[in-house]
């Protein structure tokens, strides 16, 4: 079916990322949204580090969603609508929609993303599926699910995809916040299917966020690269290093770019001069990990039932299906 893509405007996208810059870069620990890391560049690259022989997070998820999608579809009611917050290509979510659409007539499908790169793949991927409604909704994950609940008939219940333990990138409080969020928007009976990394070796989490190759590097240098392009900085690239740290306490990785001298950068478009001294860096993303036992804790907390999660043998993840 013909997919459709609801975007942003672009002087919308722009102002937001100003002030996100120019408030980020600010404060004592400098940082800047992950969200931001996503453009058409960007995007392109976390697929790359997908297919990576360190990143086995992505293979994971695809196992267990390639085995359980059947189990997933029998748990839905019949009239079911499918959002996904933060679909990114929609690679993994194919055999999830298969296996709904096989034992329904047809479902639609909405992709919510605030990268229009993402969506673009996410819709161009899906958009042979038989049975299959696909469109693509350029929002903020709580805005675009409210228009997505807002759309939906009497008769309909929804399925709330969050896959890729993009959960991690919250702190645990704002985890607990963001799920409450979800929940309040969702009619009792209502799905939400969650994807989370587990905790493992530090050896295997730092090499899966600093692989030898170099791509996760050219994945966070991106970040600057899109400071420049959009906002007018001169950001030199060549000054700043990739960082993936383990934080034990709080079972978290952390990316960061360390500034490798004493330098000044200037971003036009944000109304700002930043001074970095050697050394200092810039926190640009979070990935934390969960034990199962935690996640169970979480549904309960945030006003859902754990009723399935089905855990990767190769790749310490987890899917679990909660419902509303």
């Amino acid at each position: 079916m013909a997919a459709v893509t609801e975007n942003l405007c672009l002087q919308e996208q722009l102002t937001a990322f100003a002030t996100d810059v120019r408030e980020g870069l600010s404060k004592p620990q400098k940082e800047l949204p992950a969200k931001y890391l996503y453009d058409e560049i960007g995007s392109a690259l976390f697929e790359a580090i997908t297919v990576l022989p360190e990143y086995g997070l992505t293979r994971a998820e695809g196992r267990l969603l390639q085995r359980h999608s059947e189990e997933i579809a029998r748990w839905l009611p019949a009239h079911v609508v499918v959002a996904e917050l933060g679909s990114g290509s929609g690679r993994k979510t194919k055999p999830v929609l298969e296996a709904i659409a096989a034992l329904r007539d047809t479902i639609r499908y909405t992709a919510i993303d605030v990268s229009g790169a993402a969506l673009d793949s996410c819709c161009s991927q899906l958009n042979s599926l038989h049975g299959v409604d696909v469109r693509g909704l350029q929002r903020p994950y709580l805005e675009g699910l409210a228009e997505i609940c807002g759309r939906r008939r009497g008769d309909e219940s929804l399925l709330v995809l969050f896959l890729g333990s993009s959960i991690g990138n919250f702190s645990r409080e704002e985890a607990v916040q963001f799920l409450t969020s979800v929940r309040r928007r969702l009619h009792p009976g209502d799905a939400f299917l969650l994807g989370a990394d587990l905790v493992k070796s530090r050896a295997a989490l730092v090499a899966a966020y600093d692989d030898a190759a170099g791509v996760t590097a050219a994945f966070n240098l991106n970040l600057l690269g899109r400071i420049n392009r959009e906002l007018g900085a001169n950001f030199d690239l060549r000054n700043f290093q990739h960082q993936a740290r383990w934080c034990a306490g709080e079972r978290r990785i952390e990316m960061h770019l360390r500034s490798a001298r004493n330098q000044t950068v200037e971003i036009p478009d944000a109304g700002c001069q930043v001074y970095f001294q050697e050394g200092e860096t810039i926190w640009t993303e979070s990935s934390h990990k969960f034990e199962t036992s935690e996640l169970t804790q979480l549904a309960g907390q945030t006003g859902f039932i754990s009723v399935a999660r089905w855990v990767d043998n190769q790749w310490p993840f987890v899917e679990s299906l909660w419902i509303a």
